[in-house]
């Protein structure tokens, strides 16, 4: 698929723009400033409904507007579709296909398929684990739409959890009217996190074996890289000592035991209730949820280390490019039919890589639908990805 328009309302620094865009690559240049992160991030807004640079919508708003409008022409084979979406400064966002009555933000997820990469992604690598659970996130919604309303569900109750534990704690002692309240939380939050659990071990499953590959195919070193699932539910949950030593055979099943990765969602619902009931004593004293999916993390490793505190600044950037390129075979996988690849987006990249990344980088994406690359100086692209260059300036951007 490629994205053929895309235009900004009163998006971060644009009033307005418009933006012609053509299959294959499409550089965007200019100089450090002008708006060329702005253009991709709106582009993976539509694929995801949420920022790769910030957590929230506000600062999406242009200063002084109270909403935005990001509207995008999408060509998938002969397939066209016209997208909007309005991002409202405290309402619920209200999306349009094909111009139709608005719908939920959330219906459209899954038209636009992107995988974005820019210097942000080290943090999948250097940063706290929320990163990593984003990064898996994402990717479920991406392949199964409807997952984002069982991550919704989750947060709601986890939220509703975590005011009954403070409660009872400022109270002194657990009532039993707390109790029995608790009991059914528990119940509601070991149901809604173990479909979130059983989707980020199946998205973890797809992603491994092309991580190991893609790793190889930019670092050409000898350390292979895996990746992990560390679940707090697992009775043997040992993530700070896996984070400071070498890994065998034996730690590797303490972080992700079989009896989690080979369970359905019925059984890992039993194992969260089971985890609920051995941390409550914990819980009521610190006043918040301890285990699930929200404190979970994945653990990243190169050869038998930890890639977090171990990996040079050239192994966590092909490590994070990596888990990226991942995503985008299991994407193509997801779906291997003709004009439906994902639309891979390289924000700033190359100019962070040595010249043999930047041409072996080059060589992986040349074949995909739809590139979309920034960069400060066009002598940062590598020539083996040629394409359409674009020149942005302030406000504008011109062919």
């Amino acid at each position: 698929m490629y994205i053929s328009h895309v235009s900004l309302t009163d998006f971060r620094s644009y009033a307005q723009a418009d933006v012609e865009l053509g299959p294959g690559t499409n550089v965007l240049v200019g100089p450090n400033g002008v708006g060329k992160t702005n253009i991709v991030e709106a582009i993976g807004y539509l694929a995801t409904l949420s920022s790769h640079r910030v957590t929230n919508d506000a600062p999406l708003l242009r200063f002084g507007t109270d909403r935005a409008l990001v509207r995008a022409r999408v060509q998938r084979a002969k397939l066209v579709t016209s997208l909007e979406v309005e991002i409202t400064a405290g309402k619920a966002n209200r999306a349009r296909i094909n111009r139709a009555n608005p719908v939920r933000a959330r219906d459209i997820l899954g038209i636009v398929r992107t995988v974005l990469f820019a210097p942000e992604d080290l943090a999948l690598v250097k940063g706290d684990p929320s990163n990593r659970r984003r990064f898996l996130d994402e990717l479920l919604v991406i392949l199964r739409p409807g997952e984002a309303a069982t991550r919704g569900d989750y947060e709601r109750v986890l939220k509703q959890r975590n005011a009954l534990l403070k409660s009872a704690r400022n109270g002194g002692k657990l009532s039993s009217a707390h109790e029995s309240t608790l009991d059914v939380w528990d119940t509601h939050l070991a149901r809604a996190g173990a479909r979130v659990l059983r989707g980020r071990l199946e998205v973890l499953r797809l992603l491994s074996p092309y991580l190991g590959a893609a790793y190889a195919s930019l670092a050409d070193a000898n350390k292979e890289a895996h990746a992990y699932y560390q679940a707090t539910i697992s009775p043997d949950f040992e993530s700070e000592a896996a984070e400071n030593k070498a890994l065998d055979t034996e730690d590797v099943s303490r972080i992700a035991p079989a009896a989690l990765l080979h369970a359905g969602t019925a059984e890992i619902e039993d194992m969260f209730l089971e985890a609920l009931l051995n941390t409550r004593e914990k819980e009521l004293e610190r006043g918040i949820t301890l285990v699930g999916p929200h404190r979970d993390d994945v653990l990243l490793t190169l050869g038998t280390a930890p890639a977090k505190g171990y990996a040079s600044h050239g192994e966590t950037w092909s490590l994070a490019l990596a888990l990226r390129l991942a995503a985008y075979k299991v994407m193509g996988e997801d779906d291997p039919r003709p004009g439906a690849g994902p639309i891979l987006i390289l924000d700033d990249v190359f100019a962070e890589l040595d010249a043999t990344r930047r041409t072996r980088l080059a060589t992986i994406v040349a074949g995909a639908d739809q590139v979309i690359v920034t960069a400060a100086v066009a002598s940062d692209v590598p020539a083996e990805l040629g394409g359409t260059f674009l020149k942005v300036s302030p406000g504008a951007v011109k062919s």
